[in-house]
């Protein structure tokens, strides 16, 4: 089999474009991807879609453009081409119509003519006497009369691969040394009836033709190996592919109840997590972390990080239980990162509409870079941000009305109107004088800066939690600050 070296690392990512990309197909492709940076190797993107009752053109090209969004380059593929080209499988139908032939005319694989039925009944009969119930052989190796019959009553043969009688060993990157039972691996189906190739016949085919080197998948291919490679033994011999590459399978993601993670859990939406505003490198360190690590004290680090630290061969072959607040953090820690431009520029789509509350001509953006350094500390998530700035840009702030009760104590009227007085004879371009002016209201009254401060906030921002508080006055401006204070005690007073 494969091994790693160097730029002669050919590994593939080959999702099916069926519905929205989930985490588990992205940690896939990261693993691959990685690898492939990691060894200076190639990285070819192919699409699997030769489903046409699941496959759509609008998902293959959700793909594409998750692909882009999460930042992974490849080297040959859609919009790149390569030496491999056509890489979508619907438009390789001729060439596995080719390599089926080419597998029947040497012996490799059967026509055969069971029906649906009669393949229940046999599979009955073998589990009830306690036996494999896998294909049985039935159609392996018939004569020319029995063919002939069989013709005769129109039945239309699917093509089946013979595997070999004898047990299939290989040393997986991730779980070392495998071995499968022929019992336990029967003949399998490669081309259907219609003339269709099924995707045990396609995968490893194109894998050949693309001369992959490494194929880095989920657990739950594990059990298609020796299908796999029994079918590049018979490629070989028909020099259709050169070597049989080197697998690893990655471990589960699991959801909750340390369930796998499936496409309908709405946590494993990829989507889910653009719309959110989570960074693609807090998603990927994150999902990195789903079977691998850059060291056991380490959990926040750059991509470029892990693709020089990045070995397959690192990877725990036990579940992984995708941590959604685990996911923020990192993600958190990521935003805290970015140059304060940069993360500026990444919260604009939360500025605008449709998710921006306030009138565009409202936005203000001397008041917006004012105000990012500060929220950039506060943020899990870029989507946040508009909550956290709507009293900024809104004519009046928005009262969530259990902070407003939570805040508003008794005596609260009194300490509004010392803390204006102190604010009204402030120093409005210095954060500093404003808390200092706020923190003497409060000793006036016999409170401590925390509780001083809450009455402020709410009837400022409306809510009891949010950015720096002496900040966003600053920012806000005396003028429009002090109205507020205003309209809060006449509240009270109401």
């Amino acid at each position: 089999m494969a091994s790693a070296s160097g730029s002669s690392v050919r590994v593939r990512f080959c999702p099916s474009p069926t519905g929205n990309p989930h985490v588990g197909l992205v940690r896939t492709a990261l693993f691959n991807w990685a690898f492939a940076k990691h060894h200076g190797g190639t990285l070819v993107f192919r699409i699997e879609d030769t489903d046409a009752a699941r496959d759509s053109e609008e998902s293959y090209n959700q793909l594409l453009d998750s692909m882009r969004w999460l930042g992974f380059d490849w080297d040959e593929g859609p919009e790149v081409g390569g030496p491999h080209a056509p890489y979508r499988q619907s438009q390789r139908m001729d060439i596995y119509k080719d390599v089926a032939r080419k597998l029947l005319d040497g012996g490799h694989a059967y026509h055969c003519y069971c029906s649906q039925e009669e393949l229940d009944t046999r599979r009955e009969a073998a589990r009830a006497a306690g036996k494999p119930s896998g294909y049985d052989g039935h159609c392996r190796e018939l004569t020319a009369a029995q063919v002939e019959e069989y013709t005769a009553q129109g039945r239309e043969p699917i093509v089946r691969f013979r595997m070999p009688d004898e047990p299939i060993t290989f040393s997986d990157l991730v779980r070392g040394e495998i071995t499968y039972l022929p019992e336990n691996v029967p003949d399998y189906g490669i081309v259907r009836a219609n003339g269709a190739p099924l995707y045990t016949l396609v995968n490893p085919v194109d894998d050949a033709l693309m001369e992959i080197t490494h194929v880095l998948r989920g657990e739950d291919l594990l059990s298609s190996t020796p299908r796999q490679i029994a079918l590049y033994k018979a490629l070989t011999e028909l020099g259709v592919a050169k070597e049989i590459p080197a697998f690893g399978h990655l471990p589960y993601v699991m959801g909750e109840g340390n369930k796998k993670l499936s496409k309908r859990d709405p946590q494993s939406s990829l989507n889910l997590y653009r719309e959110r505003g989570f960074l693609p490198e807090g998603l990927l360190n994150y999902l990195s972390l789903l079977g691998w690590s850059l060291s056991a004290d380490q959990d926040v680090f750059s991509i470029d990080e892990m693709v020089a630290a990045f070995d397959v061969t690192d990877v725990n072959p036990n579940p992984a239980r995708f941590d959604l607040k685990k996911c923020e953090a990192i993600n958190a820690d990521h935003i805290r990162m970015l140059d304060v431009k940069d993360f500026a520029e990444r919260c604009r789509p939360w500025l605008q509409a449709p998710h921006a509350p306030w009138a565009p001509e409202a936005f203000d953006e001397t008041k917006w870079q004012a105000i990012a350094p500060h929220a950039q500390t506060r943020l899990k998530v870029l989507s946040e941000i508009t909550d956290n700035v709507d009293f900024l840009f809104l004519p009046e702030p928005v009262f969530d009305e259990a902070s407003w009760n939570k805040a508003m104590k008794e005596g609260s009227d009194a300490l509004l109107l010392t803390a204006r007085d102190n604010l009204e004879a402030a120093d409005w371009t210095s954060a500093e004088s404003l808390k200092e002016a706020v923190l003497a209201a409060g000793e006036a009254h016999g409170l401590k800066l925390g509780k001083a401060q809450a009455p402020v906030r709410v009837a400022v921002t409306g809510r009891t939690v949010g950015l720096p508080l002496f900040e966003s006055l600053e920012v806000l401006g005396k003028e429009k600050s002090l109205a507020r204070i205003d309209a809060a005690m006449a509240r009270l007073a109401g």
